[in-house]
């Protein structure tokens, strides 16, 4: 889609450079998707050279700007970060343009880079427009359907994966109304290290959900990928296949 009111792009863009009317851009698959009357500038991120991934003592720190395909290459021997890469049910087109950062951003109920972040209890590196750094926890970061703790001027510049988490055993579940349909459910568990699973509730919800508890949630999405009853139903379902594959 164009954005007919942008008139100028900035690249590579930094902090300090953020005025009202401005958006930071990533691959911009997300932000060209649909209108957005009030942006006059882009800030482009993309060329600010970021390496993709980089393995620290605890952590994966994923830039911002890495690109699905990347994530696939860089960490698909974890099957968690595969599953989660194709959950997005994109063209190669897509994998080698949508970034990361860019997918937890949109806030969609269904991106699924949230699911990830979220599930392997990822934080989230931010920078204010004086260069500032904040952390967030993933969990934290999506407050709503489109909405995220971001404030004016902020940008993200990377999630941090903890090694451990990557490493822990795992079991996935992703719902639809069809069978290249967008994720209307998705549910992740986790073994902690006390042996507890940690169970991670998106795409049926408004924001991701960590529970043990399904019954605490209320915030179900009522949309044309399915009803509130469903999704409710299908998580419940999934959630105990999930329990039962990891006791296992």
């Amino acid at each position: 889609m164009d954005l007919h009111t942008v008139t100028e792009v900035i690249s590579p863009a930094a902090p300090g450079q953020w005025r009202p009317g401005d958006a930071w851009m990533g691959g911009g698959t997300a932000l060209f998707g649909e209108p957005h009357p009030h942006l006059t500038r882009l800030l482009d991120l993309a060329a600010a050279g970021w390496p993709a991934l980089t393995v620290r003592d605890d952590h994966v720190e994923v830039a911002a700007t890495c690109t699905i395909a990347e994530l696939a290459e860089g960490l698909g021997r974890y099957p968690i970060v595969l599953q989660c890469c194709h959950a997005f049910l994109a063209s190669f087109k897509i994998w080698n343009v949508a970034t990361v950062g860019g997918n937890l951003c949109a806030a969609l109920p269904a991106g699924p880079m949230i699911s990830l972040s979220v599930a392997l209890g990822g934080t989230c590196v931010l920078i204010g427009p004086d260069g500032s750094e904040r952390r967030v926890p993933a969990a934290e970061f999506v407050t709503g359907e489109g909405t995220t703790v971001l404030r004016d001027g902020e940008f993200l510049r990377a999630i941090r994966l903890p090694l451990d988490a990557l490493s822990a055993h795992t079991a996935y579940r992703r719902g639809s109304l069809f069978r290249h349909g967008r994720s209307a459910v998705l549910v992740i568990g986790r073994v902690e290290p006390d042996g507890a699973v940690s169970l991670t509730v998106t795409a049926a919800t408004k924001k991701p959900h960590v529970v043990k508890d399904l019954d605490q949630l209320s915030d179900w999405v009522d949309d044309v990928h399915g009803s509130p009853a469903w999704r409710r139903h299908l998580t419940h379902l999934y959630a105990a296949q999930i329990r039962a594959e990891l006791a296992a």
